[in-house]
């Protein structure tokens, strides 16, 4: 049975969104962690997104470690003890960095793979860094999709992608899971470099210009990721604070509202430790 439709928290769509717009020269990924409602139709309730180090970085693909995986499901069965409900690994997502929001061939040949483990798994792509040309001004979209077998049974397969109706639904607050996500999200990125570095290290020992040059180039990359990832979360717990300051500040005004009403109506308050709740 295929997936009906998929209902994205928004600010786990916010942590996707944000990991897909850090670099528009390669691919990024990610897994979804939520939970199917199994009835007369299936629905994928998506709660969190869990950000990975990418094992291979390119334009047009990208691929985690198996070590990775073994990482995201342990990171969901924390989530489903500390909340209570029966959350597992449910989808993926990556993004389309300057090209079309629609899946490649290798993209659903990854999907039909997840697929074979779980045939609800479903897949998000993120496209993003994508200009119009007559206004200028950015733009980015998101498809949900899973990937269909449309060749007669014994010959090779085609995949051709199978659309899922996706709806993002409000986030009240920035889930702490979510908000773990992109606090981490930063050092992700730089362990990525890292481990790039090293593998240039190991593989221009000969050539010490070579590695100084990858050097150089990683220094930038991780000036630029603190602009871009840094800033914006710096930026995210400000405005949190400033709505913290002024809903304390309308909590003492409306206990002060109601001091002096008891007051005057000549009603004894009761001291802090003398409240039982």
């Amino acid at each position: 049975m295929c997936v009906s439709q998929v209902r994205l928290a928004a600010d786990a769509y916010l942590v996707c969104l944000h990991h897909a717009l850090t670099t528009e020269k390669e691919e990024v990924m990610g897994l979804l962690v939520g939970e199917f409602s199994k009835g007369k139709d299936v629905v994928c309730d998506i709660h969190s997104a869990v950000t990975l180090r990418r094992s291979d970085k390119r334009k047009d693909r990208v691929e985690i470690s198996p070590e990775m995986l073994i990482e995201a499901q342990q990171r969901a069965e924390q989530m489903s003890a500390a909340s209570g409900q029966e959350l597992h690994i449910v989808g993926w997502y990556h993004s389309h960095p300057h090209i079309t929001v629609w899946p490649s061939d290798i993209d659903l040949q990854t999907q039909a793979g997840y697929q074979q483990m779980d045939s609800h798994f479903i897949g998000l792509i993120f496209s993003v860094y994508n200009d119009d040309k007559k206004t200028k001004v950015g733009s980015h979209q998101v498809t949900c999709f899973q990937a269909t077998n449309q060749s007669p049974e014994g010959e090779s397969p085609q995949y051709v992608r199978l659309p899922v109706p996706i709806e993002i639904l409000p986030s009240p607050t920035l889930a702490t899971n979510n908000q773990q996500a992109l606090d981490n999200l930063c050092s992700t990125l730089y362990e990525e470099q890292s481990e790039f570095l090293e593998q240039s290290r190991q593989q221009s020992q000969k050539h010490p210009l070579t590695h100084l040059h990858n050097v150089a180039v990683m220094v930038q990359s991780v000036c630029r990721l603190g602009s871009l990832v840094l800033g914006p979360l710096v930026s995210s717990v400000e405005e949190q604070l400033r709505h913290i300051n002024t809903t304390t500040r309308h909590l003492e005004q409306e206990a002060a509202y109601l001091r002096n009403l008891l007051e005057k109506n000549n009603v004894e308050i009761p001291k802090q430790h003398d409240i039982h709740c």
